[in-house]
């Protein structure tokens, strides 16, 4: 069989002769050239005389790190493709070789679709970056590459509307998670999207035929989440009429999303690690031992590492979840995104509810962008929702969004006028003895002594408190991170 005639040169790092082989042998089928080096040093000189177009790069060598190796080779081609190679044990080092630039990396074991997937998408960025084609193109290579269904089809950006410099690197991360199976921790405050993530990570996996799972950890109560994750037997406690299947059962082959985690009982975070580190798990009640294969995706909107350090969070999971750690930035600190979300808002929203509504007007632009959001991306969404629902026009003012801001959530202002600067994280300036008529208390003071009330009755359970007072626990923990700062 003829070989394509730009066949593009990959470099095998892998110090097991074996394993080398068996690679160099399945890219050499799919019409690349190969060189197989067995420690650092030796690619290290073969990088000085020839530069590959594509790494497979192994992270355990037994002179020098991978990724010195790595670091040497992109220092001469700053877009050369590394594609990285690990095992389990050496994950947390894998994560440090993406955050170099790594492009991709694979876990022992893995299959042959799932190198030739990997080294296919290395090939159609160089191709991109080029402008050149693809290669390899032989019948052989394209029908190999056909059947590596593991490869991610679109790009986790596609997901989103942003543009700045912030969310590109969230994309950068998330596209380069999206290639593997990994652990990804999410975190931001509320309203930033995570779930969005979340989602956006599952469809652009090769996990995107499988189901995608989603558990809020805040909204289930501790003596049931059990049985959500894990499922219970029929008897297994009173109510269980039937067998259930459990988050975990439900998922596999897919994606499980624990949101709000770190509102997670400790016991039961015990079992999650064990579920993780094992693969394995019991329904409630029950004693056979079930599998499932489920890649963990988890967010939250508190410090995870503060959680740990309080002892409210096991340091052991938080190591075990936090492989690919992804910081989603609030809203009022990705500069032109916000306009361009409002007017992507407006489109949909008018749209959906037949109004002729086609942009803002300056002044309300300008309003738009001097209040901070402290609701982030949902906030915004549910304020241009009511703008459109409730008013008629093709341009939105300034009147019909301060109608909506001033009732929403205080605002901490990015400007200098009067109205952002007369309340600060929900304390009112006027304080009980100057306000009003002698007797009448200010809003907040009430709203804040009846929240620490309920907080108080519910043994500091904040989630269940907000349950009772009708209101999402996110909502507590901004008010109290206002009282905080407020009282600062």
């Amino acid at each position: 069989m003829s070989q394509p005639e730009n066949q593009q040169l990959v470099y095998v790092v892998e110090d097991s002769l074996s394993s080398g082989a068996l690679y160099c042998g399945y890219l050499e089928q799919a019409g690349y050239r190969t060189k197989h080096f067995v420690d650092g040093h030796s690619a290290l000189l073969a990088i000085k005389d020839e530069l590959p177009d594509i790494m497979l790069q192994d992270v355990c060598l037994p002179d020098i790190s991978g990724l010195e190796v790595m670091r040497f080779a992109r220092e001469r081609s700053p877009a050369l493709p590394v594609v990285i190679v690990t095992a389990n044990s050496s994950i947390d080092v894998a994560v440090d070789a993406m955050r170099l630039g790594g492009f991709d990396f694979i876990e022992k074991p893995f299959s042959k679709d799932r190198l030739l997937a990997s080294l296919h998408a290395a090939s159609e960025q160089l191709a991109a970056d080029s402008q050149l084609p693809a290669s390899p193109e032989s019948p052989s290579a394209v029908k190999q590459v056909e059947a590596a269904a593991s490869a991610p089809s679109t790009s986790v950006d596609q997901h989103f509307v942003g543009e700045s410099v912030e969310m590109a690197t969230v994309f950068r991360l998330l596209n380069s998670a999206a290639r593997s199976k990994a652990s990804v921790f999410v975190t931001g405050e509320s309203g930033t999207g995570k779930e969005v993530c979340a989602q956006a990570l599952h469809s652009t996996s090769a996990r995107s035929g499988g189901p995608f799972v989603a558990i809020n950890c805040a909204a289930i109560p501790a003596e049931l989440f059990e049985s959500e994750i894990f499922g219970h037997e029929k008897g297994a406690f009173s109510g269980a009429v039937n067998q259930r299947k459990g988050a975990a059962e439900q998922a596999d082959g897919g994606t499980l999303f624990l949101d709000e985690i770190c509102e997670m009982d400790l016991s039961l975070q015990a079992k999650l690690l064990r579920f993780l580190q094992t693969g394995t798990f019991s329904r409630v009640g029950g004693s056979k031992l079930l599998n499932s294969d489920i890649r963990i995706v988890c967010a939250t909107n508190r410090d995870p590492a503060r959680e740990v350090g309080e002892g409210r969070f096991r340091e052991d999971l938080f190591y075990r979840l936090n492989v690919i750690p992804v910081q989603l930035p609030p809203l009022r600190n990705r500069g032109d995104d916000l306009l361009l979300l409002a007017k992507h808002f407006l489109a949909e929203k008018s749209r959906s509810n037949g109004k002729q509504f086609k942009g803002f007007t300056a002044d309300a632009e300008a309003l738009i962008n001097q209040y901070d959001w402290p609701g982030n991306i949902r906030e915004l969404q549910n304020v241009i929702e009511n703008i459109v629902v409730i008013n008629d026009g093709e341009q939105v003012s300034r009147d019909m969004v301060a109608a909506l801001t001033e009732s929403q959530s205080p605002l901490v202002g990015r400007s200098s006028s009067p109205r952002t600067t007369s309340r600060s994280n929900g304390v009112n300036p006027v304080s009980s003895a100057s306000s009003g008529a002698q007797g009448i208390r200010p809003l907040w003071e009430v709203e804040k002594e009846a929240i620490e009330s309920a907080i108080d009755q519910c043994s500091g359970n904040i989630p269940l408190a907000a349950a009772c007072l009708g209101v999402s626990a996110s909502t507590i923990y901004r008010k109290i991170k206002g009282w905080e700062n407020g009282a600062s």
